[in-house]
Protein backbone atom coordinates (compact mmCIF):
# COMPACT_ATOMS: atom_id res chain seq x y z
CA UNK A 1 0.00 0.00 0.00
CA UNK A 2 0.97 3.72 -0.73
CA UNK A 3 2.56 5.59 2.27
CA UNK A 4 1.98 8.39 0.52
CA UNK A 5 -0.86 9.22 -2.01
CA UNK A 6 -1.80 12.52 -4.28
CA UNK A 7 -4.84 12.31 -6.31
CA UNK A 8 -5.82 14.65 -8.96
CA UNK A 9 -4.19 17.71 -7.09
CA UNK A 10 -4.71 21.01 -8.64
CA UNK A 11 -3.85 24.33 -7.59
CA UNK A 12 -4.58 27.73 -9.19
CA UNK A 13 -3.49 31.18 -8.67
CA UNK A 14 -6.81 33.28 -10.37
CA UNK A 15 -6.51 32.21 -13.89
CA UNK A 16 -2.63 30.84 -13.64
CA UNK A 17 -3.04 26.88 -13.20
CA UNK A 18 0.04 25.76 -11.60
CA UNK A 19 -1.24 22.00 -11.28
CA UNK A 20 -3.85 20.55 -13.20
CA UNK A 21 -4.25 17.65 -11.52
CA UNK A 22 -1.02 15.60 -10.43
CA UNK A 23 -1.59 11.83 -9.48
CA UNK A 24 1.68 10.14 -6.96
CA UNK A 25 1.74 7.39 -5.09
CA UNK A 26 5.22 6.54 -3.17
CA UNK A 27 5.76 3.23 -1.31
CA UNK A 28 7.38 2.70 1.90
CA UNK A 29 11.05 2.12 1.66
CA UNK A 30 11.56 4.35 -1.41
CA UNK A 31 13.03 7.08 -2.68
CA UNK A 32 11.12 9.31 -5.08
CA UNK A 33 12.76 12.16 -7.18
CA UNK A 34 10.32 14.72 -8.83
CA UNK A 35 12.22 17.16 -11.29
CA UNK A 36 11.53 20.19 -12.68
CA UNK A 37 11.96 23.81 -14.62
CA UNK A 38 12.12 26.44 -12.37
CA UNK A 39 8.23 27.77 -11.81
CA UNK A 40 6.92 24.60 -13.00
CA UNK A 41 5.21 23.80 -9.82
CA UNK A 42 7.48 21.65 -7.68
CA UNK A 43 7.32 23.78 -4.40
CA UNK A 44 3.98 24.18 -4.83
CA UNK A 45 3.32 20.64 -4.90
CA UNK A 46 5.60 19.89 -2.04
CA UNK A 47 3.75 22.84 -0.04
CA UNK A 48 0.68 21.05 -0.86
CA UNK A 49 1.98 17.23 0.26
CA UNK A 50 3.21 18.40 3.27
CA UNK A 51 -0.18 19.99 4.28
CA UNK A 52 1.38 23.38 4.51
CA UNK A 53 -0.86 24.90 1.40
CA UNK A 54 -4.30 23.73 0.40
CA UNK A 55 -4.86 22.34 -3.13
CA UNK A 56 -7.38 23.83 -5.21
CA UNK A 57 -8.70 20.35 -5.47
CA UNK A 58 -7.81 17.04 -5.16
CA UNK A 59 -6.60 14.75 -2.38
CA UNK A 60 -3.57 13.81 -0.64
CA UNK A 61 -2.83 11.08 1.87
CA UNK A 62 -0.32 10.08 4.52
CA UNK A 63 -0.03 6.74 6.52
CA UNK A 64 1.71 8.02 9.57
CA UNK A 65 3.73 11.24 9.77
CA UNK A 66 5.66 13.51 8.09
CA UNK A 67 8.72 15.22 8.06
CA UNK A 68 9.20 18.57 5.52
CA UNK A 69 12.26 20.11 5.12
CA UNK A 70 11.89 22.97 2.94
CA UNK A 71 14.46 24.76 0.44
CA UNK A 72 14.57 28.19 2.99
CA UNK A 73 15.41 27.01 6.38
CA UNK A 74 12.78 27.46 8.88
CA UNK A 75 14.62 28.36 12.20
CA UNK A 76 14.50 30.77 14.73
CA UNK A 77 17.60 32.89 14.31
CA UNK A 78 17.71 33.99 17.94
CA UNK A 79 17.92 30.11 19.04
CA UNK A 80 21.04 28.04 19.14
CA UNK A 81 21.23 24.59 17.61
CA UNK A 82 20.80 22.57 21.09
CA UNK A 83 17.31 25.10 21.74
CA UNK A 84 16.07 23.88 19.00
CA UNK A 85 16.23 20.39 19.34
CA UNK A 86 14.86 21.08 23.01
CA UNK A 87 11.92 22.88 21.50
CA UNK A 88 11.55 20.58 18.58
CA UNK A 89 11.03 17.24 20.89
CA UNK A 90 9.05 19.50 22.99
CA UNK A 91 6.60 20.12 19.66
CA UNK A 92 7.13 16.45 18.77
CA UNK A 93 6.48 14.77 22.31
CA UNK A 94 9.60 13.12 21.84
CA UNK A 95 10.98 11.35 25.14
CA UNK A 96 14.47 12.60 24.11
CA UNK A 97 16.83 14.06 21.37
CA UNK A 98 18.86 11.03 21.17
CA UNK A 99 17.94 10.95 17.19
CA UNK A 100 18.70 14.25 16.64
CA UNK A 101 21.89 13.86 18.44
CA UNK A 102 23.13 11.44 16.00
CA UNK A 103 22.28 13.40 12.69
CA UNK A 104 24.12 16.43 13.98
CA UNK A 105 27.08 14.04 14.84
CA UNK A 106 26.39 12.28 11.04
CA UNK A 107 26.40 15.87 9.31
CA UNK A 108 29.49 17.06 11.39
CA UNK A 109 28.02 20.49 13.65
CA UNK A 110 28.46 19.47 16.66
CA UNK A 111 30.68 22.45 17.31
CA UNK A 112 28.39 25.07 16.75
CA UNK A 113 25.03 23.69 18.96
CA UNK A 114 25.27 26.68 21.36
CA UNK A 115 25.57 28.90 18.45
CA UNK A 116 22.83 31.24 17.19
CA UNK A 117 20.95 30.23 13.99
CA UNK A 118 21.32 33.67 13.04
CA UNK A 119 25.17 33.41 13.12
CA UNK A 120 25.33 30.11 10.92
CA UNK A 121 26.26 29.77 7.71
CA UNK A 122 23.78 28.50 4.86
CA UNK A 123 25.18 25.02 4.82
CA UNK A 124 24.98 24.59 8.08
CA UNK A 125 21.09 26.08 8.73
CA UNK A 126 20.31 23.51 6.09
CA UNK A 127 21.45 20.97 8.15
CA UNK A 128 20.15 21.75 11.21
CA UNK A 129 16.81 22.28 8.57
CA UNK A 130 17.19 18.63 7.86
CA UNK A 131 17.72 17.37 10.96
CA UNK A 132 14.30 18.94 12.92
CA UNK A 133 12.43 17.65 9.42
CA UNK A 134 13.90 14.09 11.11
CA UNK A 135 13.90 14.51 14.45
CA UNK A 136 11.02 12.65 15.17
CA UNK A 137 11.71 9.68 12.39
CA UNK A 138 8.56 10.29 10.17
CA UNK A 139 7.11 7.70 7.53
CA UNK A 140 7.81 10.11 4.77
CA UNK A 141 10.22 12.78 4.23
CA UNK A 142 9.73 15.57 1.75
CA UNK A 143 12.54 17.45 0.83
CA UNK A 144 12.77 20.52 -1.51
CA UNK A 145 16.51 20.82 -3.12
CA UNK A 146 18.00 19.30 0.12
CA UNK A 147 21.45 19.63 -1.26
CA UNK A 148 21.87 23.19 -1.48
CA UNK A 149 24.55 24.57 0.61
CA UNK A 150 26.06 21.65 1.18
CA UNK A 151 29.75 20.81 1.34
CA UNK A 152 31.13 16.93 -0.31
CA UNK A 153 31.42 15.59 3.18
CA UNK A 154 27.73 16.55 3.67
CA UNK A 155 26.11 15.70 0.40
CA UNK A 156 27.81 11.94 1.39
CA UNK A 157 26.40 11.82 4.66
CA UNK A 158 23.09 12.80 3.30
CA UNK A 159 22.69 9.94 1.44
CA UNK A 160 23.92 7.64 3.75
CA UNK A 161 21.29 8.90 6.09
CA UNK A 162 18.77 8.21 3.14
CA UNK A 163 19.96 5.20 2.93
CA UNK A 164 19.78 4.60 6.35
CA UNK A 165 15.77 6.19 5.95
CA UNK A 166 15.28 3.60 3.17
CA UNK A 167 16.01 0.58 5.11
CA UNK A 168 14.32 1.20 7.75
CA UNK A 169 11.03 1.30 5.56
CA UNK A 170 10.59 5.19 5.10
CA UNK A 171 9.70 6.75 2.23
CA UNK A 172 11.78 9.91 1.19
CA UNK A 173 10.33 12.03 -1.79
CA UNK A 174 13.07 14.66 -3.48
CA UNK A 175 12.10 17.26 -5.09
CA UNK A 176 14.68 19.41 -7.58
CA UNK A 177 15.35 21.48 -10.86
CA UNK A 178 18.20 18.67 -11.37
CA UNK A 179 18.17 15.16 -9.86
CA UNK A 180 22.05 13.76 -9.00
CA UNK A 181 22.81 10.40 -8.13
CA UNK A 182 19.83 9.08 -10.43
CA UNK A 183 21.17 5.72 -9.78
CA UNK A 184 20.10 5.89 -6.25
CA UNK A 185 16.80 7.17 -6.82
CA UNK A 186 13.65 4.28 -7.31
CA UNK A 187 11.57 6.23 -9.47
CA UNK A 188 12.57 9.55 -10.99
CA UNK A 189 9.29 11.65 -12.15
CA UNK A 190 8.62 14.83 -14.03
CA UNK A 191 6.30 17.80 -13.03
CA UNK A 192 5.65 19.64 -16.62
CA UNK A 193 2.39 21.82 -17.57
CA UNK A 194 0.80 20.63 -14.69
CA UNK A 195 1.41 17.16 -14.54
CA UNK A 196 3.78 14.21 -13.41
CA UNK A 197 5.05 11.97 -15.62
CA UNK A 198 8.10 8.81 -15.76
CA UNK A 199 10.93 11.72 -16.34
CA UNK A 200 12.78 10.79 -19.75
Amino acid sequence: MPILEARHVKKQYRSNRVLKGVNLSVEPGTLVGVVGENGSGKSTLLSILAGELKASDGTVSVSGSLGYCPQQPVVNESLTIAEHLAYFKEAYKLRDTQYAEHLVDELHYRKFEHEKAGNLSGGTRQKLNLTLALMHQPAVLLLDEPYQGFDWETYLHFWDIVEELKRSGKAVVVISHLIFEQKKFDRILQLKDGRIGEAQ
